[in-house]
This record gives C-alpha cells, structure tokens and sequence, in this order.
C-alpha cells in the first residue's frame, strides 16, 4: 500500500530592505509622472492594491538607477541564493533533518537565472550529497507555488521515504522598469514584492499535512493574459487588464474539473488557501468558488504585510494557516502563466 505524503515543515523569508506603499507611490511619481502622461490617473493604484509594505531585493534608491541584465542578475543570484540557504535551512531544522538526508530538490522561480542553478551552487555549503536529484523549475510564475508543491509531492509519493526540499523563490522587484512607460509595469511597481519559502516532504506518518491530490489546468489560447517579455535591458510584465473577470469566470469549472479526477468535489474542501495576486484577483476567486466575501481573510493580510511575491506567496498564506489551525481539509490555488491553474488538496493531520 502506498503511503500518503506529508508536509513536514514550512519555512518562509523576505529580503531586508523594507519599502512602504507610500515610498512606492511617491517614488514612482517622481519618475514616471513628467513621462507617461497616463501616470497620474494611474495613481491610484497604489491606493487601491490592499498592500501596506513590501520587502525588497535592493534598497529604494537601487530602483532610481538604470540597469540591465548583469546588474539584475547578479543581485538576483547574491539574494535569492541566501534566500534559498535560510529557507532550506530553517525548513530542515523544523522537520529535524540535515542537508545530507535530503534525496531531491526542487526549486521553483521565474524572476532570475543563474547556470549552475541555486540548487547547485549551495549544495556544498549546505551540505547535500553527491547523488542528490535537482529539479529547477523556470516559467510557472504565481502558479508554481502550487504546482511545484504538487511536483514535490508526487517525487515524493514515486519514492518512499525520500526527502525532498521544495524551495520557491522570487525577487520581483528586480523586474522593475524604468523605460516601460505602460500600465502593466505602473501596476507591477504598485503590487509585487520579494520573499522565499521552503518544504519539506516525505511518505509515511507525522507531520503537519497530508498531501491528498495535486493538479493544473491549462486555458486554451490564453498566453498573453500574463507573462514576461525579455529583451536587453530585462524581464518586462505582460498583464491582461482582463485577468480578474477571467478568473471569475473561468476558475470554478477549471478547480472543479481538477478536483473531480481525485474523486473531490467543491463541497468537500473546508477552505481555500489561494494566492492573493491582488485585490480584485481575490475577490474574482472568492466569487468564482462561491466562498462569502472576505472570506480570503488571510490572503488580503499576506498581501498588506508583503505584497505579490509571485511563488511563494500562497505558502506565506499556507503558513498562518496552519498557525491558526488547519481544517479537516483545504485546497492550495494559485493561476500563473500558460495560462495555468494550480490546486493541491491538504489533509489535517490529527
């Protein structure tokens, strides 16, 4: 018989620079506001994004300054890279394991590149052995928090009793762009942040969760409602203003359809843990699953206290759940680029 998945342990972090919503909206009308003339009815996003701060690769003044691929990449491999040590590390310790007795990793990230991979470069300083599995991940976006953790779980339900360390990274605010003069980067400066999480999970008993059943979804003819455009200067946001009623309407039938290839059904989760991609997505989500208003009480305070830090954040959201008590069970939900929605149902362990 085979045995259940489950999650050992959740550990998350964010960079050290702290740049409050009021920074952002009075940076960002000191440099777009003389050269996009669209700026100042724009604004008000800043206002209306439900965000109260967010953590930072890079001080405030870095995002002042014109930059390119090298400048970007090389402070994505300096922070993400300690980002992938601390959550690893504090997410072992949690589950009482050392580097050594991991067998895979899998790391997920769409906001940097480094060749060899983050997995790659700590694996000495960590500790991992010679013939651990790697698994980097490029491309899922906001999804893969969701997605990777169900790549995880499945390596782990293949291989009983391995270990396998699930890291999700993102520094978004790297992407930031001066010479973008459109509203999908006006929205990114007032919505995405930085931040990490790391999992631990193993087949057999104990833990804090049973992972139940994972799955995606992929739209149709739905590449360009998100995204990133790359050319020399860096990553550039691609964002459908039509994503929220998408959502609304299209969401329900997608986790439907997921959940039913588990033998599930809508009525049997007890709540919806969902990535807080902003205000409206998750007010488009609580009406596109038929939950009450507000009932993503957690997410909005995810959101507020960090922002969108793509990836990692519906673990940030996972965490205070379990902090407040898990129900009997939940649905991880996250959607990201393809485009592409994520769910993995989770058991309380008793």
């Amino acid at each position: 018989m085979t045995q259940s998945v489950r999650l050992l342990s959740l550990a998350t972090a964010v960079p050290d620079h702290i740049i409050s919503q009021s920074q952002a909206a009075e940076a960002s009308a000191r440099l777009f506001a003389d050269r996009f003339k669209e700026f100042r009815h724009l604004a008000r996003v800043f206002d209306n994004a439900g965000i109260a701060k967010r953590h930072a690769a890079r001080p405030l003044s870095w995002f002042e300054e014109t930059h390119g691929w090298q400048d970007r990449m090389e402070a994505y491999e300096e922070v993400a890279g300690a980002l992938f040590e601390e959550t690893a590390t504090r997410a072992l310790d949690q589950a009482g394991l050392t580097a050594g007795e991991v067998d895979c990793v899998v790391t997920v990230s769409s906001t940097g590149i480094t060749t060899p991979s983050l997995d790659a470069r700590f694996a000495g300083r960590l500790g991992f052995r010679a013939d651990i599995e790697r698994v980097p991940v490029f491309g899922l976006g906001c999804a893969a928090g969701v997605s990777g953790f169900g790549i995880a779980s499945r390596l782990a339900r293949s291989r009983p009793g391995a270990v396998v360390l699930f890291v999700a990274i993102e520094l978004c605010t790297l992407a930031f762009r001066l010479d973008e003069l459109t509203k999908p980067n006006i929205i990114a400066t007032a919505l995405f942040g930085d931040g990490a999480a790391a999992c631990v999970l193993r087949s057999g008993k104990g833990g804090v969760a049973e992972v139940e059943s994972a799955g995606d979804h992929l739209f149709p003819d739905t590449l360009d409602i998100m995204g990133w455009k790359i050319d020399d200067t860096g990553l550039g946001i691609l964002l459908a203003q039509g994503l929220p009623p998408f959502a609304e309407k299209e969401l329900g039938s997608a986790i439907d359809g997921i959940l039913a290839r588990s033998g599930l059904k809508r009525g049997d989760i007890d709540r919806f843990i969902c990535h807080p991609g902003g205000t409206k997505v998750l007010a488009a989500m609580e009406s596109a699953l038929s939950m009450a208003t507000d009932a993503l009480d957690i997410e909005r305070s995810v959101l507020a206290d960090y922002g969108n830090m793509s990836s990692p954040t519906v673990l940030f959201v996972l965490e205070r759940a379990i902090s407040r008590g898990l129900p009997d069970r939940a649905a991880m939900i996250a959607m990201g680029p393809g485009f592409t929605a994520s769910c993995v149902t989770l058991r309380r362990v008793a």
